[in-house]
């Protein structure tokens, strides 16, 4: 090997090194996060989530609350791409319906000779694009009127559970991003005044603290959910939950908080930002508070799933959101007895898309906080 070879292969490493060296906070917790292979899948699934939640009305074949009695609890649309040993590209099977003379139970068939092309950006039922506009393109569809392609089946009044799933998703994941920025701000701001300043204040918010953790969560939502009237408008009852949500959530993060802050305020670099003159407000934002970045993103990641659970699971008890809203806790709604599971097991798939949605929020918050760990490789 000549000194040249050498040099050109010396020469990536070198300069890998010194972009290393002059590379920013953000540049290097973004290096560490490409890393986590896990996190990063999980960034992508949150992402498309995301989009598919904001553009549900386009994603979703159809309208979440239309009906269709003569394909009730129809099971999943299976997807086919060869038709008789031919290649024809993506179509579903026409189905039949039928009911069974002694059990009185509705039976579906696949029909072979009904071949339904699956059409892409199909322009299908009129829907508002968040009062922008009047759209009625949506992803997927078929041309047929009287069959429907359900990817997730329906439930038992024919509404399409993937069209409500998505629908749901929006509501769902809006109220745990907006609980966690309502908590997070409640819980840095008490939690950094408690810990920073100390005496009477701590202790006051201290006090407030321990008694909103010491009133039990089910008997609470129990009395709201008798205190709400049924005649308010749903959107109301939303805000209302999320804020709730918020309100008993910010504790354990104000905690933290503060425990950090008593350890740090008598550091040399915060006596220093004293000396110097600076406010209360700059030192705690701008010395005390980014010493915590690691601990505050992951936290921030890992409560959003909190939020999410404590949505589905009151919703799914009665106590939350309430129909004709639609979320995931709601859906699951009709599951709740073995008989609907046992002959539509495809009306847990809200369930299943919690589960998801919760492991990919923990696998981002683990990913998030070992690559903005500044004590790590």
């Amino acid at each position: 090997m000549t000194d040249q070879t050498i040099n050109s292969t010396a020469a990536p490493a070198k300069d890998r090194k010194e972009d290393l060296y002059t590379a920013t906070p953000a540049q290097l917790i973004w290096r560490r996060f490409t890393k986590h292979a896990l996190a990063v899948v999980s960034l992508w699934f949150l992402v498309i989530l995301a989009l598919c939640a904001l553009f549900a009305d386009m994603v979703a074949p159809y309208a979440p609350f239309e009906v269709q009695r003569l394909r009730t609890l129809a099971p999943p649309t299976g997807i086919h791409l060869f038709h008789e040993g031919q290649f024809v590209g993506p179509f579903v099977y026409g189905l039949s319906r039928e009911r069974d003379a002694e059990t009185a139970r509705v039976l579906y068939e696949t029909d072979p000779e009904t071949v339904l092309p699956i059409r892409f950006f199909h322009q299908g039922d009129d829907y508002n694009f968040f009062g922008l506009f009047q759209s009625n393109i949506h992803l997927f569809g078929v041309d047929d009127r009287r069959q429907q392609i359900n990817l997730l089946g329906t439930d038992d009044l024919g509404r399409d559970v993937f069209s409500r799933l998505m629908h749901g998703g929006r509501v769902t994941l809006s109220a745990g991003l907006i609980g966690v920025i309502f908590a997070f701000v409640l819980g840095l701001t008490l939690g950094s005044i408690s810990g920073y300043f100390g005496g009477w204040i701590d202790n006051s918010i201290q006090r407030l603290m321990e008694l909103i953790r010491s009133v039990p969560t089910i008997p609470l939502w129990m009395g709201l959910a008798a205190a709400l009237p049924i005649a308010w408008d749903p959107i109301v009852v939303y805000v209302l939950i999320t804020l709730i949500l918020a309100l008993i959530g910010w504790t354990h993060l104000a905690r933290v908080v503060r425990g950090q802050f008593l350890a740090i305020r008598n550091e040399d670099y915060v006596m220093a930002a004293r000396l110097a003159g600076a406010s209360e407000y700059r030192i705690i934002t701008k010395h005390m508070l980014p010493s915590m970045t690691s601990y505050i993103i992951a936290a921030l990641t890992l409560a959003v799933p909190e939020m999410i659970l404590g949505e589905t699971a009151l919703s799914f008890l009665g106590l939350g959101l309430r129909p004709p809203v639609v979320s995931w806790g709601v859906l699951l709604q009709d599951a709740q007895n073995l008989r609907s599971i046992s002959l539509a097991p495809w009306l847990l798939s809200p369930g299943a898309a919690v589960v998801m949605t919760v492991l990919a929020f923990n696998f981002l918050g683990d990913g998030l906080r070992d690559a903005a760990d500044p004590y790590g490789q």
